[in-house]
């Protein structure tokens, strides 16, 4: 206790010591391109493109779903009227606004920018939430979302009449809105000398010299009224002359000049806006101590500290690597990711890059990185491949160290600053490259942002660049890193065949490490091997790739090293193991820190339930893979050390030895090191969406979506008007029926058919309760007696789960997850977490498949599949038959999507091969010996895998392979056949690989789809040739080759065979149709002509399923009512490519 005594008073001491000053830029909220803010269009009378809330946003009492921000220091619920309706006017407003500077603002001729988003950022949400408790202190709010708008150096409108205003005469300011379910707060943030004008000229002047002073405040509107059409909505006005404008900086009502805090809103009764009153001033500069705490040392929960003579230095614990500041488990595979802006020349045309997504993957244990940059313009996408520089950062940061030597990552941690230029010979054409890295997210994965500007040499269309292994000498001094080098690349193209350039690379790293560590061994130069280099531009997904594979050792670093596996990548080690070296070719596996196994194959730690977190009282335990992360409890945040939890605002914090006198209650919510964690809250559970949306709770969030048949923002959903052409049902669709209140009617009847069934309240049919027409109907509130089967093992003890748990069981409880058939599904899980394992038929755990990730585990079914039966008639509800899957290619994964009938079960939806590196095109499936044949465009090869427990992936074909990507097995002939983009041919092989043959070479501009047709030994391809698209077909021999279509057909990407009609059917990227012909070329028609995007196609009893590249997701269409019938769309967005069916999963 009397060490707390001392420490606060060394608190107050300090604070009674000093002067206040306003908050600096650095102190508002992160803003621009790099922190994934959208730029306002400059001019003089702008507004945003609409903002969509993910949840209502109460500003006074009233719910907004979106929001608008405008140029003239604005933000409003509603779109905004032209500026002269109210750039002049004072308060109060028209429309909904929040004004943290309303005056006549111009940013035409790129004078100033305004940059707006919607986060969910914990850092962001919590220092909102530190805010408003300092202004609120009785207030129960934890934000879940929060809008950032900032105007950055805006000047006002001038007339050209008049004179310029001087350059400096600019304003910067920021308003933070954060709200939850309940209640909003908005920050207003006027850093020092932010405020440069305080007032325009009205725009309608004539010729008055009178400056209208800035309006700052809040105005909810016209409010609408029965009596009266509309009535005049409260407002709040925080200015009303200049001087109260320039008092904004000078000033504040949080206890820190330049920042305001207002409680703006409430779900159940609110009257008018409410400022926090804080009079003691907070603060910020001290005279007896330098302290800044947008420098401050934080370690490493993974670290500890050490006092030297002159300060603390930040050391990784054993199992962890890094710099102190920022440690990783030893071994683990690394992820980065960020954004890529700039604009370069091609040549002498301009491209701009604006803010396109970088992704990186590093297999730590063989030092090979991947990288990947997503919406690359073609023409800046062929001239950037031989740019490596871009992604060798990431393998000079984990490279694979050999002996005396350590990676990048040991010295920067997870912030610094490379620059580097590129000059490219014969033409001297200059490039900067401007990478900077910003921390680690709460997933440990690396965040770098990346700018690029200058110029590079042209390569047409279709080149390809290669490069030979490389070395490349690093020299390192105090906080940076330099090296110069000449590279040399190839690159090939059609026409003049290989031709020889090079480049040269200087580049500096920039980084923060500890001066007071003089004990330090810094190497003074080291040697990194660049091999297995590999770029490529993908024309059709514009996504940029290159792959390296990076050792780092000492200069002239002895030979024989290289030939121990683990320096050479031959090793066997897991990808989450350390590859330890031993005498001559000897190794040893070790999993990283995090994982347990015998380091062949690693599996992550349950540290939270076995007992190993790290976190103390007041605190929850959250695991991760390979790691755990500490949330602090409701009422509680976290301490000075970043680890413990203390009570609100309280100022008890470890450090090293030593005095260092601090206000924490002020510093800690404006630390950029530390971040604090809340509980989440079901907002389910409190029925916010419409009935006919449904419910999905998220970590702070929840989303309503509208059930399939409506359409809406799920707060409000209305019937989908697509059943009706021209006024009129459409013959022989269903109508569901609904009572008076919107709820489905116990009995449903189909109008053509006559066929009558019960449903429950979300409108599912009731198995056993359908009738045919005449039939007496069957009375639908009476329960439905099981006559199909007994229950089974797991029904039976999910029942008696549920019983032990009184009727409701947790989200953190096991319940057994069941087949419809009654069988154990191949994955369970405990609750809504996302720790799983496979199980076999008797519901045992499958050892050495629990997973703790977001991506539930590839678990195989155990049970065999159900005979597939005939397709019903179309009117007739099939039985669900749980032996059908859908598979689709998604970047470097396979994914399994199971069919319930005829409807996408997103339920039970999984990966079924996790392909790192790869880049999976097309994919087909070998029902009589159970296996997935796949092509990968990274590898340029053909794969296969059986679809047994524990079966490894097998390369088939990986020679003279250039853009692999329709794929087809016919499984009568046990042959594949597939399609080559670049060489611009189509190829056969055995289904092992062999007797390959090349069946097409000519007259082919660029095929995409291939399919095979069993039964009748016949092939069908398209080639979108973009002059001259087309749908070919030829025996599996290749004769008999003839034209089906020519004719109105633009960008054919999809193909696939309707077996009840043996027809054709394709889905076209061009003229947006889905079709089909038969294989004369008679009886041609449209089954859809309004798709998005579509890439690959199959069919299944009566349903076509298309990938779509606009949703990223699978679409089904039934092909009698040409309607959409249901969608599927992966938590992780990206292009999905070829599907197809597989029965047996």
């Amino acid at each position: 206790m009397e060490r707390w005594a001392m420490l606060a008073a060394c608190v107050l001491l300090c604070c009674s010591c000093t002067m206040v000053t306003a908050i600096q830029r650095a102190d508002m909220f992160p803003y621009g391109t790099l922190n994934g803010d959208s730029v306002l269009r400059e001019g003089d009378d702008e507004t945003s493109k609409v903002l969509s809330l993910p949840r209502p946003l109460y500003f006074f009492n009233s719910p907004f779903s979106q929001l608008y921000v405008a140029t003239n220091g604005i933000i409003s619920a509603q779109d905004l009227p032209m500026e002269k309706q109210y750039v002049d006017d004072g308060f109060p407003t028209d429309f909904p606004v929040v004004a943290p500077f309303l005056a006549d603002i111009d940013t035409s001729g790129g004078r100033g920018q305004i940059y707006y988003r919607v986060t969910e950022i914990p850092s962001v949400l919590n220092r909102v939430a530190q805010e408003v408790h300092r202004g609120f202190p009785d207030a129960n709010f934890t934000p879940t979302h929060a809008v950032v708008a900032t105007w950055e150096n805006v000047p006002a409108y001038e007339e050209q009449t008049r004179p310029p205003s001087p350059p400096n005469k600019v304003n910067t300011f920021q308003a933070v809105i954060g709200y939850d379910e309940t209640d909003s707060y908005v920050l207003f943030l006027y850093p020092e000398g932010g405020l440069n004008f305080f007032g325009t000229l009205p725009k309608e002047s004539y010729n008055v010299e009178i400056e209208l002073p800035a309006r700052v405040g809040f105005s909810r509107g016209e409010i609408p009224n029965i009596l009266t059409s509309r009535n005049e909505g409260p407002y709040y006005s925080v200015t009303s002359n200049e001087q109260s404008v320039k008092n904004l900086y000078q000033f504040g009502n949080s206890g820190i000049p330049g920042l305001w805090l207002f409680h703006t809103g409430n779900r159940y009764s609110f009257d008018n806006i409410v400022p926090a009153s804080i009079k003691a001033p907070i603060v910020l500069k001290t005279t007896t101590f330098s302290f800044s705490f947008r420098f401050l040392q934080q370690c490493s929960q993974n670290a500890f500290c050490t006092d030297y003579a002159t300060g603390f230095c930040c050391h990784c614990q054993p199992g962890f690597y890094g710099n102190g500041r920022q440690c990783l488990p030893d071994g683990a595979p690394q992820r980065v990711s960020g954004k890529v802006s700039g604009t370069v020349y091609v040549g002498s045309t301009p491209v701009s890059l604006n803010n396109i997504d970088l992704h990186a993957y590093i297999v730590v244990g063989d030092g090979r990185a991947y990288t990947a940059i997503s919406e690359v313009p073609e023409p800046v996408g062929w001239a950037l491949m031989p740019v490596a520089p871009i992604g060798e950062l990431f393998g000079w940061l984990f490279a694979l160290e050999l002996q005396n030597s350590q990676a990048g990552f040991k010295l920067t941690g997870a912030e610094f600053s490379r620059h580097a230029e590129v000059v490219f010979y014969p033409g001297n054409q200059r490039l900067s490259i401007i990478q900077t890295a910003r921390g680690l997210d709460d997933h440990n994965h690396l965040t770098v942002g990346t700018v690029i500007s200058g110029s590079v040499p042209f390569l047409p269309p279709g080149a390809e660049v290669t490069m030979e292994p490389f070395k490349e000498t690093y020299q390192y001094y105090p906080s940076v890193a330099t090296s110069t080098s000449i590279r040399e690349y190839s690159v090939v193209t059609a026409d003049r065949g290989s031709e020889s350039f090079s480049f040269q690379l200087k580049q500096n790293i920039t980084y923060r490490d500890c001066p007071h560590n003089n004990q330090a061994a810094t190497p003074e130069t080291l040697q990194i091997l660049m091999e297995r280099v590999f770029v490529m531009f993908v024309k059709e997904e514009r996504i940029l790739r290159y792959a390296i594979t990076n050792k780092i050792s000492p200069v002239r670093a002895p030979g024989p090293e290289l030939h121990n596996p683990c320096y050479a990548g031959t090793h066997d080690c897991d990808t989450t193991a350390q590859c330890i070296p031993l005498e001559d070719l000897a190794f040893q596996c070790q999993c990283a820190t995090g994982y347990t196994g015998d380091g062949h194959n690693c599996y992550d730690i349950d540290e939270c339930a076995e007992g190993l977190g790290t976190c103390g009282d007041n605190s929850e335990c959250v695991n991760l893979p390979g790691s755990h992360r500490c949330h602090c409890q409701r009422g509680y945040e976290f301490g000075y050390d970043g680890r413990t939890c203390v009570g609100e605002f309280g100022n008890s914090f470890k450090k090293c030895p030593g005095c260092v006198c601090v206000c924490l209650w002020f510093l800690t919510p404006f630390s950029p090191s530390v971040f604090f964690f809340f509980s989440d809250i079901d907002e389910c559970s409190s029925s916010p969406c419409h009935i006919n949306a449904r419910c999905i709770n998220g970590l702070g969030s929840f989303q309503c979506q509208c059930q399939l048949g409506f359409f809406g923002n799920g707060f409000y959903c209305s019937q989908q008007e697509g059943q009706y052409a021209d006024g009129y049902p459409i013959t022989g669709v269903y109508k569901p029926q609904c009572d008076a209140e919107g709820q489905y009617l116990p009995q449903q009847c189909h109008g053509s058919t006559g066929y009558c069934w019960c449903v429950d309240s979300r409108g599912e049919e009731r198995a056993g309760t359908r009738t045919p027409p005449g039939a007496a109907p069957v009375d639908c509130d009476r329960p439905v007696t099981p006559t199909e089967r007994p229950e089974s093992m797991c029904e039976r003890w999910r029942a008696s789960l549920i019983e032990h748990y009184g009727g409701k069981p947790g989200p953190q409880q096991y319940v057994p997850q069941c087949e419809p058939d009654g069988e154990f599904s191949p994955v369970q899980c405990y609750g809504e977490t996302n720790y799983c394992w496979c199980v076999d038929q008797n519901g045992r755990m499958v050892p050495g498949t629990k997973s703790d990730d977001a991506v539930k585990p590839a678990c195989i079914s155990s049970v065999p599949p159900p005979t597939v039966r005939p397709t019903s008639r179309p009117d007739v509800t099939p039985p669900i038959n749980t032996g059908i899957t859908l598979l689709y290619a998604q970047g470097q994964k396979i994914g399994a999507l199971p069919l319930n009938g005829t409807r996408l079960d997103e339920s039970r939806s999984k990966t079924l091969l996790a392909l790192h590196g790869s880049i999976v095109v097309g994919i087909a499936y070998d029902c009589k010996e159970n296996q997935v044949y796949w092509t990968d465009l990274s590898a340029r090869s053909i794969n296969r895998a059986s679809m047994v427990s524990g079966a490894e992936p097998e390369v088939l074909i990986n020679t003279n392979l250039v853009s692999p990507e329709g794929l087809a097995v016919d499984v009568k002939r046990r042959l594949m056949f597939w399609v080559d983009s670049t060489p611009d041919v189509i190829e056969r092989a055995n289904l092992d690989g062999s007797g390959r043959r090349t069946l097409f070479d000519t007259d082919l501009v660029n095929p995409r789809a291939i399919i095979v047709v069993s039964s009748t030994g016949t092939l069908y391809w398209t080639d979108w040739n973009r002059e001259a698209p087309k749908i070919e077909s030829s025996s599996v021999d290749g004769q008999n080759r003839q034209v089906i279509v020519s004719d109105g057909i633009g960008l054919p990407n999809a193909l696939t065979y309707d077996s009840a009609t043996e027809q054709i059917c394709w889905a076209d990227a061009g003229t947006k149709r889905l079709e089909c012909i038969s294989s004369d070329g008679s009886g041609r028609r449209v089954i859809h002509a309004n798709l998005n995007y579509p890439f690959s196609m199959v069919y299944y009893r009566n349903h076509f399923y298309y990938t779509d590249w606009r949703r990223d997701g699978v679409i089904a269409v039934n092909k009698h009512r040409s309607l959409f019938t249901d969608e599927y769309l992966p938590e992780q967005r990206s292009h999905l490519k070829t599907n197809c069916i597989m029965h047996t999963l």
